[in-house]
């Protein structure tokens, strides 16, 4: 019996024929054994319609713009205007300054919201619809403390500035010392000083330097000592270490920065005329154009030319005192007689108007009729801290000590201090 043997040349045929005999097999043997499974899902299809295409427009407010115009500029209807302007009754919303910035957003093109941003602190929200509503945002600044110290070689002014101290601050210590310490005549080489004041950030911007919290000046050996609390009607004062009020009725001079080119005298030659002329004041030579401010509370009692001395403004304070000053270059806008004027306020600025040999600030300081020297006559001084709040203005004052001596320890100038 003879046996089949296939030829070589159709082995492939025969395995391609196993295979799908295989394939067939193992299908049949799924389907009895596997339930099919139905799979049922809900999709949320996205809406067809056009996106919504929002808009924001941007206005920084300029010298002479009201929000009238700006308004009317920015497509604001007059019945929304009305509207706004009806609901903003304390005009908190309408008194826009320059710099303030506007942002009118739109979507579809039309007006949804108007954003005031009054400052980084301050803001308004204006929502047009459905209905009219203005909502005022205060947004709270985050406080960081600085601590600086100084040493004078030649002036406080650049002292300051040597250690990285932001002008305004340095300007605010002048000010606060500046009832006890004449920064024109008092400082001396050597003389030092330490600051710790608060840095205000907002979203991680510093907006501003922010206050002295805690200061200390040694003058000619003398320390002062300055410490910001709450005095009366809750308004932030300075005290020194005992809780007496370093503010008095008058500042030593008018001038923040400058130097005293000639004393009070009775007795001196004057260079213009060359006869003997009494100097009934103080002369600070400075820069022209130089602010000069009031060295105490007080109403305008004249303002305008006086012979000899040009442009003057005379102050009339309490208890028969006025002060004088004379030379202006020019004074200050809106500066006119009877006006009530603040201590410290900026009221003209320095000259060499009248006989003057170069710009400078002649200073007077009269009780009655009777001429005194300002730099030695004595200032008396407000109020000191009521005691129902030393026991609190105590532990400030610990705690301001305790930080300043830690963060002392690691500063350059620590040995001086000590």
């Amino acid at each position: 019996m003879s046996t089949y043997r296939p030829n070589i040349k159709t082995w492939p045929f025969v395995l391609l024929a196993l295979v799908g005999i295989l394939f067939i097999y193992d299908a049949g043997v799924v389907q009895e054994t596997a339930a099919p499974e139905i799979i049922s899902e809900t999709l949320l299809l996205p809406n067809q319609n056009t996106p919504s295409m929002q808009n924001k427009k941007i206005h920084v407010v300029q010298e002479g713009e009201n929000l009238s115009l700006i308004f009317e500029k920015y497509q604001v209807s007059l019945n929304n205007t009305y509207k706004i302007f009806r609901k903003d009754e304390s005009n908190e919303v309408k008194n826009i300054l320059p710099n303030d910035r506007l942002e009118f957003l739109s979507i579809n093109g039309k007006l949804q919201e108007i954003h005031i941003h009054k400052g980084p602190l301050l803001s308004y929200h204006i929502a047009l619809s459905p209905e009219i509503t203005i909502k005022r945002i205060d947004k709270k600044p985050e406080l960081i403390n600085s601590f600086k110290t100084g040493v004078i070689d030649s002036s406080f002014y650049l002292a300051g500035l040597k250690n990285d101290i932001p002008e305004s601050v340095i300007m605010d210590l002048a000010y606060i010392f500046g009832w006890d310490i004449d920064f024109v005549f008092d400082i001396r080489v050597g003389d030092r000083f330490k600051i710790l004041y608060e840095i205000p950030f907002v979203n991680g911007q510093q907006i501003e330097n922010g206050s002295i919290l805690f200061a200390e000046f040694y003058n000619q050996n003398n320390r002062y000592t300055a410490i910001r609390y709450k005095g009366k009607k809750k308004k932030w004062e300075y005290f020194n270490e005992f809780g007496g009020s370093l503010e008095k009725a008058f500042l030593r001079a008018p001038l923040d920065f400058a130097y005293v080119s000639s004393h009070f005298n009775p007795n001196r030659r004057h260079p213009i005329l060359n006869t003997i002329r009494a100097h009934n004041g103080v002369d600070y030579a400075a820069k022209r154009g130089t602010p000069i401010r009031s060295t105490g509370e007080g109403v305008i009692q004249s303002v305008g030319w006086k012979s000899g001395y040009g442009r003057t403004i005379v102050i009339r304070h309490g208890g028969e005192i006025t002060t004088l000053y004379a030379h202006l270059e020019k004074y200050h806008p809106g500066i006119s007689k009877g006006l009530k004027i603040s201590q410290g306020q900026t009221i003209g600025y320095v000259g060499d108007s009248g006989l003057a040999t170069a710009p400078h600030l002649h200073y007077e300081f009269r009780i009655g009729d009777k001429r005194t020297d300002p730099l030695k006559v004595a200032l008396p001084s407000a109020s000191p801290l009521d005691q129902s709040k030393m026991k609190q203005f105590v532990v400030l004052k610990n705690n301001y000590i305790e930080i300043t001596d830690q963060i002392l320890s690691k500063d350059p100038n620590e040995k001086l201090f000590r």
